[in-house]
């Protein structure tokens, strides 16, 4: 005999429809509380044990700022660009603190803490493959949004090592990208080096044609509205060389696809049109003044003296780019700053025992009331219904 009255069950109105109410599913509820109660216990107790047999897990953090972008190269060359600035301003592709958080998951990293900690050992692992996988996942590396933070969270059961871990990813992050650096820097160098050399000896041969010319023609004037004109075509076919030497940096390592090159090479095609409206290339309408009564010996002189312009400011910009990249060759500064080493953690951060308990006791609970009330109504199901699922199960051999 049920321990509950019959009103406990779903009674159906007077229009011969079950519609239970909230009390209806109380008194089921109250009907069936022996399982309810058992099966919730039965999860609280499982999960209780299962909580307590898990290890403790301790979190060291350290987190690394990676700074101002450095565009060496190509940001000493923005400088000099004046009105063009703005849009080589864009080279430079993915942001520093992107290309670190790639170079912590590197297997180059990894390599040097699995050495150091002898984790191989450590994690058991038969193959380097599984310590790399191991090793990520404990180990998680975040990069904030807003502030471009890099924080490095390391999970382990001793918190010894896992602050020493945490701390030496930052040791490693730092001693690649100093490598990096240099090897760019030393890079720059040999090539700014050899392109100063080539434009100084044309800045001679340049300066030589003006003098020879100046002699064999003493008459030649020019006035200070053609010397600004063929002083400001010179600066813009230096910066237009300038360019095309980055555009070739650049070339050496990206493909003609990538965003850096398109944007090198859309630079220089605006100071081409700019130089081209300048000189009135195939318009006749150039706004460089005529020199003289000798239209020939004057734009000859003026092309003399443009080409020793724009010798004359190339290597000006040039030795300035090669200074910068001694200096950055030669300078020995951390390529990021640490804003917090990690510590050894005092308190564990998981298991988190109690949360696991209470999440089993209430999904048990929820089970168990859902049960009660599939039980109870199957129980309600008239004799036609239940033929019909014992049909559907025998059917399927359920």
């Amino acid at each position: 005999m049920s321990d509950t009255p019959k009103s406990a069950t779903f009674l159906p109105d007077d229009h011969g429809s079950a519609r239970p109410s909230l009390t209806d599913y109380i008194l089921v509820i109250a009907k069936y509380k022996t399982m309810v109660l058992s099966m919730t216990m039965a999860a609280v107790v499982i999960a209780s044990v299962y909580a307590f047999m898990l290890p403790d897990v301790y979190s060291a953090k350290t987190m690394v700022f990676p700074g101002e972008e450095d565009k060496g190269m190509v940001g000493a060359m923005v400088a000099q660009l004046g009105g063009v600035a703005g849009a080589v301003g864009g080279l430079g592709g993915n942001s520093k603190a992107e290309l670190y958080v790639t170079m912590l998951k590197s297997e180059t990293v990894k390599d040097s803490i699995i050495d150091r900690f002898k984790l191989m050992q450590l994690y058991k692992a038969d193959y380097r493959a599984d310590a790399y996988n191991a090793l990520d996942a404990k180990t998680t590396i975040s990069l904030g949004k807003k502030d471009g933070v890099i924080t490095i969270t390391m999970d382990e059961a001793d918190p010894k090592l896992a602050a020493a871990i945490a701390n030496e990813y930052v040791e490693q992050l730092g001693k690649l990208a100093s490598q990096l650096n240099m090897s760019k820097a030393s890079d720059n160098t040999v090539f700014l080096e050899k392109r100063v050399a080539e434009a100084r000896t044309n800045l001679r041969h340049a300066e030589d044609a003006l003098k020879e010319f100046q002699t064999k023609n003493k008459a030649i004037s020019v006035t200070d509205q053609a010397k600004a004109t063929v002083e400001g075509v010179a600066q813009l076919r230096a910066q237009l060389a300038l360019i095309e030497v980055e555009l070739g940096a650049l070339r050496a390592r990206f493909t003609e696809s990538s965003q850096e090159v398109k944007l090198a090479k859309e630079n220089a095609a605006s100071l081409q049109h700019q130089i081209a409206k300048l000189e009135g290339n195939g318009t006749g309408s150039s706004t460089i003044p005529s020199v003289g009564a000798m239209p020939q010996i004057g734009n000859e002189y003026l092309r003399l003296m443009r080409e020793f312009k724009i010798q004359e400011a190339l290597v000006e910009m040039l030795t300035k780019q090669l200074e910068l990249s001694k200096y950055s060759q030669a300078k020995d500064v951390s390529p990021f700053q640490v804003l917090q080493r990690a510590k050894v953690p005092e308190f564990r951060s998981k298991p988190m025992r109690r949360k696991i308990v209470k999440i089993a006791a209430v999904f048990s609970f929820i089970f168990s009331v859902s049960f009660a009330l599939f039980l109870e109504g199957v129980s309600n199901m008239p004799e036609a219904d239940k033929q019909r699922w014992i049909y559907v199960f025998k059917k399927f051999k359920w």
